[in-house]
């Protein structure tokens, strides 16, 4: 075994030399956006939790409840005795929110993107992705056998010219793409990629992770776009829904064949009762309260009228620094500062674009945002 760890401590040296290497730093959340590090507190604007409905005391009470009846684990795979009641019930609200016959929820979003895209495409398909597409479209993208094509980052000219290359050469042609971008925060143009893909009969999957609850009344990113087909959507209820899992809304062929043949479904324990109670329980303050969803989008735009940004269109704002060097200084001084700020760096972004990537949400106080604001224009100036 000594070469296996030969092998790995070199590659972790070489990850250090290039300020690349991740560490896990334990971390407790509280109320509202505060966080606990080191034993120090943090203003965090690196949460997901957009609608700070993970805190929410009728998410929390659902969650407990459902342990309490149906146990802390669904036990089995969803195909064995995994299906506790309420995911029927999650399925039910999320089609109806995104307006589809049907839905399959699965464990995470990772595994719904890794289960989805190879049940449906394969050798002998093609399936086009955008270049900045999350990592598990990728993921299921490479092990669906299917030639897999790289489009320009939200460039429809060039996924035309792609399809009109490819297309006519493939059994089935399937186009993938955020619906938010996760580390841009800007948003796919979904209409004219649907458009493309009616033209080609190509399949649109539109993963929403970071537009669900915050976007569109909390319909999320595709409804932006009301005359755009998007036959797959996926989206997480990790984020603004303040749970665990993912899903896939589509119709209702589309969901049968998902829960019969999707490895990372049939293979796979069920979601847990609590994660499924606590995603039901944040889609009803939504539905109740359709006002909540705009507020992390107002924040991030006072943000970035602050610091001179180009106008927020999601709750994401990026701060690119260019190096990992430059990000981690920045990220530390911040957090001397009290805020806590994750840099980011590659493989998660291209090389050269290292960054702050700051994430608003509807626990954030306006004035905390105007001294982040504030302190990210005085580092700039610094760097500059």
């Amino acid at each position: 075994m000594r070469s296996l760890d030969a092998f790995a401590s070199q590659k972790l040296a070489a990850l250090d030399a290039k300020s690349l290497r991740r560490r896990l730093s334990p971390t407790r959340r509280h109320d509202g956006a505060v966080v606990e590090r080191d034993g120090k507190r943090l203003i965090s604007f690196s949460c997901n939790d957009y609608l700070n409905l993970s805190q929410h005391p009728s998410v929390r009470a659902a969650a407990a409840e459902a342990a309490l009846n149906y146990g802390a684990g669904a036990a089995a795979s969803r195909l064995v005795t995994g299906d506790h009641p309420l995911l029927s019930d999650l399925e039910k609200r999320l089609a109806r929110l995104k307006r589809t016959e049907a839905a399959c929820v699965f464990g995470s979003g990772y595994l719904a993107n890794t289960g989805v895209i190879p049940t449906l495409v394969g050798p002998g398909d093609v399936v086009l992705v955008d270049a900045l597409a999350h990592a598990c479209i990728w993921a299921g993208a490479q092990l669906s056998g299917a030639k897999v094509i790289k489009f320009a980052h939200n460039d429809p000219a060039d996924l035309d010219r792609l399809l009109k290359a490819e297309r006519a050469g493939a059994r089935h042609a399937l186009v993938a793409t955020d619906g938010v971008f996760s580390m841009d925060g800007d948003i796919a143009p979904l209409d004219v990629l649907s458009d493309l893909c009616q033209r080609h009969d190509a399949w649109l999957l539109s993963d929403d992770a970071h537009g669900v609850g915050v976007l569109a009344d909390g319909r999320g990113s595709g409804a932006l776009f009301p005359d755009a087909k998007i036959p797959l959507q996926m989206g997480t209820l990790s984020k603004a829904l303040g749970s665990y899992g993912g899903y896939l809304c589509g119709s209702q062929a589309v969901i049968d064949l998902l829960k019969t043949r999707a490895r990372t479904l049939v293979y796979a324990t069920g979601l847990p009762p609590g994660s499924a109670a606590a995603a039901l329980a944040a889609l009803d303050l939504i539905e109740a309260d359709p006002a909540i969803t705009e507020v992390p989008l107002a924040k991030a735009r006072l943000f970035t009228r602050r610091l001179g940004l180009p106008e927020a269109c999601s709750p994401i704002v990026p701060v690119v620094l260019g190096s990992a060097d430059r990000a981690l200084a920045a990220s530390a001084d911040l957090q001397e500062q009290g805020f806590l700020v994750v840099a980011i760096r590659p493989p998660t972004v291209p090389d050269g674009t290292a960054r702050l990537r700051i994430a608003f949400s509807a626990a954030h106080r306006d004035e905390d945002i105007i001294r982040l604001a504030d302190a990210i224009a005085k580092l700039r100036e610094i760097a500059s």
